[in-house]
């Protein structure tokens, strides 16, 4: 799992004890993409408080009046308060005025995650970068704020939350979503409010309010959500015979020096190398170039042989396509995801024999989605300050 242990950081102007004061004039004026929230329209049935600027400074005054986020200790607190300021960052860009003339931020929540995730990373108008794990806390409490309203219409209300627990405290995505339902004007306030609390109730049943929910091993977990198994409590018969160490990262994370710290003896089925020795760049088709990686892992896999996958795997459907392909061969999969400050990945990339434009970098780190414990039965974060 994510370690949790790190140097204290603080988002700039979180609200401290005594006073507890919000300082939105400051927190504006700092940063471009709190301003960005202005003008950006709201449906009045559910938002009659006006824009999204309004509605995050509201937001934000709920949560620091919370005396359960008063109680956190200060970390959480730090992390509740980011999430706050970003649960609405992707609004801007989602926001459109429906034919009918009612307004919607379709997909909002996630595309907030990934903007919250490269705000952090980049570490503009802030101090230092966020830690990598304080930065994927926050990204998931962004990404998962809404949930608490609309759980129960969600195929399975159980997997939902169960799989939301993989990556996110949901005591705190309770507590963010209380403050979304205080920090604004509409009529079902005390509906929505309620259903928070519904969410509190039915994650305690499930037994994943303040920690993920435990399976019986990290076969039974992955069981359970790559094959749509639906009793959590199933252990699952682990059948398989050798290990696929699928890398995953941006350029320069460290990859190859991982394998060669960790593994070096392992067959390496090599992406970057693959291209080298067929001559093809990567801005031309990658065709050739999957399916001959592709098939020396099948006469890996044939043989039963343990080896490395080495290439960027930064989005889960690839991943995903993976490792139902290693799964067919009857290969456990182990994620090893390598992640490293913004301005130490540059000074990396740009030190290498084969460097990859920033253009591209930061192109494929808008794509990223971090690896997580729902994908495989074992995922390790390889995470570096300098």
């Amino acid at each position: 799992m994510i370690n949790n242990t790190t140097t204290p950081w603080l988002f700039p102007h979180t609200p401290a004890a005594p006073e507890w004061a919000l300082d939105w004039e400051a927190l504006a004026a700092r940063f471009g993409w709190i301003r960005a929230l202005r003008n950006t329209p709201q449906d009045p049935i559910y938002h009659a408080e006006g824009d999204v600027f309004i509605h995050t400074r509201m937001v934000a005054e709920a949560l620091i009046a919370m005396d359960a986020w008063r109680a956190l200790p200060a970390q959480e607190r730090t992390n509740l308060f980011a999430a706050a300021l970003l649960h609405d960052v992707a609004k801007p860009k989602c926001t459109v005025i429906e034919p009918d003339g009612r307004i919607t931020s379709k997909k909002h929540a996630r595309r907030g995650e990934e903007m919250a995730r490269d705000l952090l990373w980049r570490g503009s108008d802030l101090e230092t970068p966020a830690p990598f794990p304080i930065r994927e806390q926050i990204a998931k409490l962004v990404r998962h704020h809404g949930q608490p309203l609309w759980f129960f219409e969600k195929p399975s209300p159980e997997r939902a939350v169960i799989e939301a627990s993989q990556t996110a405290r949901l005591d705190l995505v309770a507590l963010l979503a209380e403050a979304d339902v205080r920090g604004r004007i509409c009529n079902d306030q005390q509906e929505l409010l309620e259903r928070v609390q519904l969410f509190r109730e039915f994650c305690q049943e499930q037994q994943c309010f303040t920690s993920p929910r435990q399976f019986a091993n990290p076969w039974s977990r992955f069981v359970y959500f790559h094959d749509h198994k639906p009793d959590p409590t199933y252990n699952a018969y682990d059948t398989t015979t050798c290990e696929v160490v699928m890398m995953s990262g941006l350029p320069g994370a460290g990859k190859d020096t991982w394998i060669r710290n960790n593994l070096p003896d392992w067959p390496v089925v090599s992406l970057d190398q693959i291209r080298r020795e067929l001559k093809i760049s990567p801005a031309e088709n990658q065709g050739q170039v999957v399916a001959t990686a592709r098939e020396r892992a099948r006469e890996l896999l044939r043989r039963q042989q343990s080896f490395i996958w080495n290439a960027t795997t930064i989005t889960r459907l690839l991943r995903s396509q993976l490792i139902d392909f290693f799964v067919a061969y009857h290969a456990r999969v182990r994620i090893v995801y390598l992640d490293a400050p913004y301005d130490v990945l540059m000074e990396r990339n740009a030190s290498r024999e084969h460097r990859v434009p920033e253009h591209v970098i930061l192109d494929m780190a808008r794509r990223l989605e971090i690896p997580d414990v729902t994908e495989a039965p074992l995922v390790e974060w390889v995470y570096s300050a300098e």
